[in-house]
């Protein structure tokens, strides 16, 4: 097994190199209790919080005291005494009352503690053997955790839960108030650091039961621009070099300034200051339950002369993890970047071309993508991440059309056996495989690799991009008819289209979508790019002089996209600042809309908001394969006979002769945290970031002497001698997975 590997504050974690795995068994398997929680509730709900956790299961322990509660209302503990006097009676009562509010003061502090130390389910012996330190709740400190940027957090009394009104430690050792009205938990203990029992509202099961994908739905945001850095989100960053438009520019520019204040750190600063562990407590006190990471693949490394700040911001993600982790919020990771870029975009890393599976070097571009997917894929098949990170989008907003229909779904199909066979097949086996539509139409994946094993359709509805003016009114008041037509729009748009992909192919889901009914935001079209909005857009780049009917057309719009969408990820949570000091990009930020009035603070008002659907109506079931249920796995030949692999041609030219890497290098895992306990010990999960240990397959690497084009500029140019590989250079796709460690 690869050597674990920690790392300090400050600290670029070194990505070890894996060798060959030795044996081992891990066939034992673990049964722990569901912890109870509140599976319906409603926003007209009269049962508090507290109240739910006496809705045991009957392998909860919870249904002990739930049957204490029962006999003292089932029975008068004082006998009535006709012969009393009224006085007596009187005293008696003030008695009963006493000994009642006693007892209700005592159980709201001991349920809490008693429900959320119950040991999750589906974990490793390391991990349960630690489990039991959970019973502490007087336990000290935080973590020792090299995922984060924090490093030691320092040692002092803190309680490891609590609810709405609690004072949580942050693991920078900074203290805030926890604000939550949905009834969520965060849950943290120093000795027992993968506990998965934090759920962030009442609604929502705990990261220790399953997620159910027909019953339960995503309220879910981005944590866009934060390990992905894009202009319109952190555009103070982009002004400070003019003339960098997107992460390659940016980087470049910085790394050439050696004034105070420049270099490269700039980025990791941002990774340490954007986004805070208190963004995290915000968004489950929103009453949301998901977060999509966009994360960049130099979080693993870098080749040639690609610019980026590289093998960095893995820690801060982990960290992120973690924190997702403490506030029962399930993490959608997402691979914003490609080699050689899958669409041209600034958020690809590179604004330009694709050369992606596109031109000379597309599938030498494929196969580092493809590696990079494996080593992401098998750190977060690991128990101690599976149930925090059930989700992963394999590649964001690929180019279809550039790269070609049986070509992208080609690659799709081979990375999805690659998934499989690291972690097998089944619910809990590995993570949801995400696919984004390439910018087409859902109807048109309809029955793409059916029988698989939990692949999920991504789409990005946007008013913002689809070249419109956009002059309809937005401001029509505060009443019943705010927002005008845009509120319909939405509705007329998505809702049919949605309910009609669920039961042709899966689980189907917006993974971002936004306020933006026009395209105005300061560097939203790019830095030079030109808005298509026929109106001033100085407006919606300033909010503070919103108007309530603006702010309520917002508001109404905003609602009745998640209801036409039902399971989604808002883009984004935040925007920055530009030089002005204001955030110009108002309506793509979930948080200033919290904050300034224009989004829902219980994002369940929405449902209902479309009425009665005009188009098809989903049942709200899925086929039990879409779902990892016992018949999933098995794809139908046909499907696999459309989409070979390698294909056999890149927009017409022959992939024999096209460059290859060879598969004899290193592979670079990925390293995971490590944790003290309260008493300084060391906590070791057995986690290497490695979960199969018969994935041991060399990594591609150039061949020796061959010329390799410009892997990001290589659409059109000569094809060198000496450098094709053909199927041989492929990363192997059929891994022999692992004994169930479930």
């Amino acid at each position: 097994m690869a050597e674990r590997t920690s790392f300090a504050e400050g600290e670029a974690p070194a990505l070890p190199t894996h060798p060959p795995f030795p044996a081992e068994d891990e066939t034992s398997s673990f049964i722990s209790p569901r912890a109870p929680y509140l599976a319906q509730a409603n926003p007209g709900m009269t049962e508090s919080p507290r109240d739910s956790f006496m809705h045991a299961t009957p392998n909860d322990s919870g249904m002990l005291l739930a049957s204490k509660e029962e006999e003292n209302t089932e029975e008068d503990p004082i006998p009535k005494k006709p012969a009393a006097s009224a006085a007596k009676r009187r005293t008696r009562l003030f008695a009963v009352l006493a000994l009642l509010v006693l007892i209700i003061v005592a159980l709201a502090v001991i349920l809490p503690i008693v429900f959320t130390v119950i040991k999750p389910k589906d974990r490793k012996s390391a991990l349960t053997q630690s489990s039991s330190s959970s019973q502490n709740p007087a336990a000290t400190a935080a973590p020792t955790s090299s995922g984060g940027g924090s490093g030691t957090s320092p040692k002092s009394a803190a309680t490891i839960t609590g609810g709405d009104g609690s004072t949580v430690t942050a693991s920078d050792g900074s203290t805030f108030t926890y604000s939550n009205s949905f009834g969520g938990i965060w849950y943290s203990d120093p000795n027992d650091p993968y506990n998965n029992n934090a759920f962030p509202n009442s609604w929502t099961p705990p990261l220790n039961q399953s997620w159910d994908y027909a019953n339960d739905r995503i309220y879910g945001v981005n944590l866009g621009g934060w390990f992905v850095l894009e202009p319109f989100i952190s555009p103070a960053l982009f002004q400070k070099y003019p003339g960098t438009v997107d992460e390659w520019t940016l980087s470049t520019q910085m790394a050439a300034d050696t004034s105070p204040g420049g270099g490269l750190s700039q980025i990791e600063t941002h990774y340490q200051t954007f986004i805070t562990e208190e963004d995290f407590a915000q968004i489950a006190g929103a009453g949301l339950n998901w977060v999509r990471i966009p994360i960049p693949f130099w979080a693993i490394d870098t080749w040639g002369d690609e610019p980026f700040l590289a093998k960095t911001s893995w820690k801060y993600i982990v960290q992120a993890f973690q924190w997702a982790r403490k506030y029962g919020l399930r993490i959608n990771l997402d691979l914003h970047t490609i080699p050689g870029s899958q669409n041209g975009f600034n958020h690809s890393g590179k604004d330009g071309q694709v050369d992606f599976m596109v031109g000379v070097m597309g599938m030498a571009n494929a196969q580092r993508a493809m590696n990079y997917i494996r080593i992401i894929a098998e750190f977060i098949s690991e128990p101690e991440w599976r149930d925090v990170v059930p989700m992963f989008g394999i590649m964001n907003e690929a180019l279809i059309k550039t790269i070609g229909d049986a070509q992208l779904r080609g690659f799709y199909l081979e990375v999805y056996d690659m998934i499989r066979g690291i972690a097998g097949i089944g619910e809990g086996n590995g993570p949801f495989i995400s696919i984004h539509d390439g910018f087409e139409s859902l109807p048109q994946w309809a029955g793409f690799l059916s029988g698989s094993d939990r692949i999920a359709l991504d789409t990005h509805p946007y008013f913002a991009f689809d070249g419109s003016t956009a002059l309809a009114p937005i401001d029509t008041g505060t009443g019943p008819g705010a927002g005008g037509t845009w509120p319909q729009m939405a509705c007329n748009r998505w809702e049919a289209e949605m309910n009609t992909s669920r039961p042709a192919f899966g689980v189907t889901y917006a993974g971002e979508f936004s306020n933006g009914f026009n395209d105005c935001g300061l560097f939203l079209e790019g830095v030079g790019g030109v808005p298509t909005y026929g109106g001033d857009c100085s407006i919606w780049q300033d909010s503070s002089n919103w108007t309530a009917g603006t702010k309520a057309g917002i508001q109404a719009f905003s609602e009745a996209s998640m209801d036409a969408l039902r399971d989604w990820f808002f883009w984004t949570w935040k925007i920055g600042n530009s030089s002005a000091g204001i955030v110009e990009s108002p309506l793509w930020s979930y948080q200033l809309g919290i904050q300034q009035g224009w989004m829902p603070l219980d994002p369940r008002v929405a449902i209902g908001s479309c009425g009665p659907s005009s188009g098809p109506v989903w049942d709200g079931t899925f086929e039990s394969w879409m779902t990892g249920g016992a018949d999933a796995g098995t794809i139908v030949s046909s499907q696999t006979a459309l989409y070979p692999w390698p294909p056999t041609d890149l927009q017409g030219t022959d992939v024999s002769i096209l460059p290859y890497y060879t598969s004899t290098g290193s592979i670079a895992t990925l390293p995971a945290p490590t944790f003290t306990d309260t008493s300084g010990k060391a906590i070791n999960s057995g986690d290497d970031g490695w979960f199969n240990v018969n994935d041991n397959a060399p990594g591609p690497t150039p061949i020796p002497g061959c010329a390799y084009p410009d892997p990001w500029n290589a659409v059109d140019v000569p094809v060198p001698t000496g450098c094709s590989g053909g199927a041989n250079a492929a990363v192997p796709a059929i891994i022999t997975p692992p004994p169930s460690r479930r």
